[in-house]
C-alpha cells in the first residue's frame, strides 16, 4: 500500500472515531510529531528545489566533484 492510500485509509478511520478522548490524543501525537520537524529556520523544500539539487549533484558527480566514502570517513574522524 502506498503512502497516499495509507493516508486516505487513516482519514477514513479517523472520521469514524466516536471518542473525543481518542481524537484529543491523536491531535497531541500529531502536534508532537510535527514539532520534530519544525526546527527554527527549517522549511521543507519543494519538489522543484529537490529536482534542482538532484540535477546539481548528478552534474557534480559527472564532473568528478565527489568525495569517496573512505575519504569522508577519515575526514569525519578528524572532526573530533
Amino acid at each position: 500500500m502506498d503512502l497516499q492510500t495509507r493516508k486516505i485509509s487513516f482519514i477514513q478511520e479517523f472520521l469514524n472515531i466516536q471518542s473525543e478522548e481518542v481524537v484529543v490524543r491523536l491531535e497531541k501525537l500529531l502536534k508532537k510529531e510535527r514539532a520534530k520537524f519544525a526546527e527554527p529556520g527549517f522549511s521543507p523544500m519543494t519538489v522543484d528545489e529537490l529536482n534542482k539539487r538532484i540535477d546539481k549533484s548528478l552534474l557534480d558527480a559527472s564532473n568528478g566533484r565527489i568525495t569517496k566514502n573512505g575519504d569522508l570517513a577519515k575526514e569525519i574522524k578528524e572532526w573530533s
